[in-house]
Formats: structure tokens, C-alpha cells, sequence
């Protein structure tokens, strides 16, 4: 396993890279300034999902002075621009968190809510991604854990070709397959009554087939857990 001592910022795949998916949690705020800074469109999903579905946001569009807030979720919703199903839209580079990761196979674990693997199946179903669009962790270096059972992975479980840490880049070489899409066989009742656009696209797929999809068994959802940011935005 060997490391390079390179931040996100001087990447290669980060500088070409002219839209870049970044989750809406506080651990990649930096991340969503850093992509606005450097002239690239941030596509960003509403937290949970709850409300809308991603939003865009075009760094030019963005006000002086206003990209620190434009990084925060809530300004995102306020200076990007909603994306629909239907948007024909190419994302070069993924950014997301993950809990724990491992270097060795790029396996992580998440927070367990799922929505990172949604909002993968989502983009390809949409074709603005495929299996050769780089996914990117950025963690501190004590969420580097050795050994992940590759056997508890699941089919829709988003694996990481390389991970950032405050040290240094790793290059996992991943040979863990990408989800190809959004399993409905995996997913709750309880979990699609949250998320009305993946109400939608369930009826619209359904609609368009003729055939009814598969649905998940049902599951106590874990109790969400809002970042530092959202419990800010309640308060103010």
C-alpha cells in the first residue's frame, strides 16, 4: 500500500474533472468549497434526500463572495439549481464520506442509511455516471481499517479507488464491481416512503415497463443523524 502525500486539490482527477458529485455532510464542506473555488460545476444531494433530489451549482453563477456560503447544504438549496430525472448531465468525479475504509481492497462502510449507494444507482440510472467515474473518500487517517470481510459487502455497497487522508492519497486499485444501478429488491418500504423521487422513478419505471418492481423487506430505519450544519440551520 503506498501513499502520496497530495491533498484532493492537486489531483489529477480532481483538477480535469469539470463536475464533481460531493455528499452534503459537514466532513466534505471543504471538499464542496474546493470544488466551487476551482471554476467546477458541484452537484450535491439534499440531505436524506427528504426534500429534493440534487441540487447543481455553477460556480460562476454564485455571487462574490458567497462561495463559503454556497458550501453549507442550505446554500446550496438557495444558489443551486434543482436537478430532475430527466437532465442530461455527465459527472466526472464522486466524493463521498465514508465511516471507516479499507486501503487495501477500497471497501468502506458507511453510516448505514444508504444514501451514498442511492445516490449512485440514481446517476446511473440517469447515465451521468458508468463503472470508469473515479470515487473519492476523504477521511482523517484513524478511519483507515485493515481487513473489511469483503463477504458482508452487498451488490449495491459503492467501493473507492482512492482515499484522501490529511497525510496522504492511497490508490486502492479496487477490483470490488460498482453498483450497476438501483436494486429495489433491496430496498425498504420504510426507506421509499422517505424519498419521494425514488417514488418517482419507481412508478415511472414501472409505468414504462409494464412490470411491477421488486420491493425489500421491511426494516426499522436507524434514527438520522443530522450534521453539525443542519443542527445550525434548525437553530438560526
Amino acid at each position: 500500500m503506498a501513499g502520496r502525500r497530495l491533498p484532493l486539490g492537486r489531483l489529477e482527477v480532481f483538477l480535469n474533472a469539470q463536475c464533481v458529485k460531493v455528499n452534503p455532510d459537514s466532513p466534505q464542506k471543504q471538499v464542496r468549497f474546493l470544488t466551487l473555488s476551482g471554476d467546477k460545476k458541484l452537484l450535491t444531494p439534499q440531505p436524506r434526500l427528504t426534500t429534493e433530489f440534487f441540487s447543481v451549482l455553477d460556480s460562476q453563477m454564485i455571487p462574490t463572495g458567497c462561495i463559503p456560503e454556497a458550501s453549507t447544504p442550505a446554500g446550496a438549496a438557495k444558489y443551486g439549481r434543482p436537478l430532475g430525472l430527466d437532465e442530461k448531465i455527465k459527472v466526472d468525479l464522486i466524493v463521498i464520506g465514508s465511516v471507516a475504509v479499507d486501503p487495501n481492497s477500497g471497501a468502506r462502510l458507511g453510516k448505514g442509511e444508504g444514501f451514498a449507494e442511492l445516490e449512485y444507482g440514481m446517476l446511473r440510472y440517469m447515465g451521468a455516471i458508468d463503472d470508469s467515474t473515479i470515487i473519492v473518500t476523504t477521511v482523517h487517517d484513524t478511519q483507515l481499517v485493515d481487513n473489511i470481510p469483503l463477504e458482508k459487502l452487498q451488490v449495491h455497497d459503492v467501493p473507492v479507488d482512492i482515499i484522501c487522508t490529511p497525510t496522504q492519497v492511497i490508490f486502492t486499485n479496487t477490483t470490488i464491481p460498482k453498483p450497476q444501478g438501483i436494486y429495489w429488491e433491496k430496498l425498504s418500504p420504510e426507506k421509499l416512503s422517505q424519498i419521494r423521487v425514488l417514488r418517482e422513478l419507481k412508478a415511472r419505471i414501472e409505468h414504462e415497463t409494464g412490470t411491477k418492481l421488486p420491493c425489500g423487506p421491511s426494516v426499522k430505519l436507524p434514527q438520522p443523524q443530522a450534521s453539525k450544519e443542519e443542527e445550525l440551520e434548525c437553530k438560526s
